[in-house]
C-alpha cells in the first residue's frame, strides 16, 4: 500500500487557501485594529478571539453536517465551494472599510468593519472542517500521517506565498513613518489565491468516486477500526480510547495556546519590543514556515518509523526550547538577526512534528462515517484554546510587559508534554521502509 501523492497534493489545495487566509488574518487584522481603529490590546485580542469563538460552534457543526450530506459532487465539496466564494467577496470589503475609516472616522464604519469581519469568519467556518476532513475521507488510516504531511506542506505553501508577498510589498523602508498603510492590494492577491486554489481542487478531484474507493479498502481491514458495536448497531469508543482522546484533545489545546499566542501577537510584539514593522515580522514567520515546509515530508516518514506520539513529543520539547530562546533574542537585540532566523526555522520544524501527526491521531480513533465529527473535535480543542490565548496574552502584555509573550508560550507548550504522556491510542507504527522508499513514489 502506498500513498497517492498527486491526489493528496490536489486535495491539499483547499488547505492552501485556508492557510493563506489565516496567515494574513493573524498578521494584518491586529495591525488594522490597533493602528487604524486605535483599539487597545485587550479589545483587539477580544476581536481576534471572535474567530475562535465562532469556530468552537461552527467547525463541529459543519463537520458533522458534511458527514450527513450527500450530493452529486460529494459531501465536503459543496461546503468548500460556497464557503470560499463568500469569503473571497467579504475579504475584499475589509480594506475598503479600513481606508474609509482612516479618511473619515465614524462609529458606523467601525461597526461595519466588525460585522463584515464576523460574516467572513462564518464563511471560513463553513468550509474549514469539511476541507480538512476530505483528506482522511480519501486516505487509508495507515497512510494518514504521510498524507497529512503533504496537506500541511500545502498549507505551508499558502502561508509562505502570503508572507513572501507581504515582505516584498510592505518592507520597513516603505511603511516606516506612514500614518496609514493601504492593505487593499494584499487582500486582493490573497483572495485570488483562495479562488484559484479551490477552483483547481474542484476541477481535478472527484470526491464521491475517491471516497467510495477508500471505503471499500477499509472494509477489507476491520482491524483499523477502534470503535466497537454497543449492541444497538451503533459503534462507540471503548473507555480507554475515550480517555486517550480526552488527553490528546487537552494536549492540542495547550500547544495551541502557546503557539497561537505567538502567531497572533508577533507582528505587534516585534513592533513594540524591537521596533520592527510588518516586513521584519513577516520575514521571521517566513523563515519558520520555510523550516516547516522542509520538514513536513521527512516528519511524516519519521512518524511512520518511530510512531506519531514520539514524534509529537519531540516536537513539543523543541518548540518550548525555541520559544524560551525567542524571549532572550528579542529582548537582547533591537533588530532581526541570523540567530533568530535559525531559531524560527527550528520553530517550523517543531510545529511540523506536532501538526503532521495530531489530526491523524484523532481521526484514527473514529469510524469512517464520523471523520467530519472527529475533525470537528480536533478543531474544537484548538479553537477553544485560541479563544483564550489572544485575550489572555494581550492582557498580560498590556498590564505586565510585552516581554512576557515568549515565556507565556513556552510554558503552555511544555504543559502539553505532560498530557501527551497519558495518550495511549491513535498511534500508528507500520513497518518502516528504508532509503528512498520511505518517501513513496509519486503516482501518476
Amino acid at each position: 500500500m502506498k500513498l497517492n501523492n498527486k491526489r493528496t497534493i490536489l486535495v491539499g489545495l483547499a488547505f492552501l487557501s485556508i492557510c493563506a487566509f489565516w496567515q494574513m488574518y493573524d498578521n494584518v487584522v491586529p495591525l488594522i485594529l490597533t493602528n487604524t481603529f486605535h483599539l487597545n490590546e485587550t479589545f483587539s485580542g477580544a476581536i481576534m478571539a471572535a474567530d475562535n469563538i465562532l469556530a468552537l460552534f461552527l467547525l463541529p457543526l459543519f463537520g458533522g453536517l458534511s458527514d450527513r450530506t450527500d450530493t452529486k459532487i460529494g459531501k465536503r465539496m459543496p461546503y468548500i465551494l460556497v464557503g470560499t466564494a463568500a469569503a473571497v467577496v467579504l475579504l475584499n470589503v475589509l480594506p475598503l472599510l479600513d481606508n474609509g475609516y482612516y479618511a473619515a472616522p465614524s462609529s458606523f464604519k467601525l461597526v461595519s468593519f466588525v460585522i463584515v469581519l464576523g460574516l467572513l469568519l462564518v464563511a471560513m467556518g463553513l468550509y474549514r472542517s469539511p476541507a480538512v476532513a476530505l483528506m482522511p475521507d480519501v486516505t487509508p488510516k495507515p497512510l494518514r500521517s504521510k498524507a497529512n504531511a503533504i496537506i500541511n506542506l500545502m498549507g505551508a505553501v499558502g502561508g509562505i506565498i502570503y508572507l513572501a508577498i507581504a515582505a516584498v510589498m510592505y518592507p520597513n523602508k516603505k511603511v516606516a513613518g506612514l500614518a496609514h498603510v493601504d492593505y487593499r492590494p494584499l487582500f486582493i492577491i490573497v483572495s485570488a489565491i483562495m479562488f484559484f486554489a479551490v477552483l483547481v481542487l474542484f476541477l481535478t478531484t472527484k470526491e464521491p468516486k475517491l471516497v467510495a474507493e477508500n471505503r471499500a479498502l477499509e472494509e477489507q481491514h476491520p482491524e483499523w477500526n477502534l470503535a466497537e458495536d454497543d449492541g444497538s448497531g451503533e459503534e462507540v469508543l471503548p473507555a480507554n480510547v475515550k480517555k486517550s482522546l480526552g488527553f490528546l484533545l487537552a494536549s492540542i489545546a495547550l500547544w495551541f495556546i502557546g503557539y497561537n499566542g505567538i502567531t497572533t501577537w508577533f507582528t505587534t510584539y516585534v513592533s513594540q519590543v524591537m521596533g520592527q514593522a510588518l516586513g521584519g515580522a513577516s520575514t521571521c514567520l517566513l523563515i519558520a514556515t520555510g523550516g516547516a515546509i522542509l520538514s513536513y515530508i521527512p516528519i511524516g516518514a519519521l512518524a511512520s518509523k518511530i510512531g506519531r506520539k514520539k514524534t509529537i513529543m519531540g516536537g513539543i520539547v523543541l518548540l518550548a526550547v525555541c520559544f524560551a530562546l525567542g524571549y532572550f533574542l528579542t529582548t537582547t537585540y533591537s533588530s532581526i538577526n541570523v540567530v533568530m532566523f535559525i531559531v524560527f526555522a527550528l520553530v517550523g520544524l517543531a510545529w511540523a512534528a506536532i501538526n503532521v501527526n495530531s489530526l491523524p491521531m484523532v481521526v484514527e480513533m473514529c469510524k469512517g462515517s464520523d471523520i467530519g465529527k472527529f475533525t470537528g473535535y480536533y478543531y474544537t480543542a484548538s479553537m477553544a484554546a485560541q479563544i483564550v490565548t489572544p485575550i489572555l496574552a494581550g492582557t498580560l502584555m498590556r498590564n505586565i510587559s510585552y516581554k512576557i509573550l515568549f515565556p507565556y508560550a513556552a510554558l503552555f507548550v511544555a504543559l502539553s508534554f505532560l498530557t501527551m504522556t497519558r495518550v495511549q491510542h491513535g498511534d500508528n507504527r507500520p513497518e518502516a521502509k528504508k532509503g528512498l522508499d520511505a518517501f513513496e513514489e509519486m503516482d501518476d
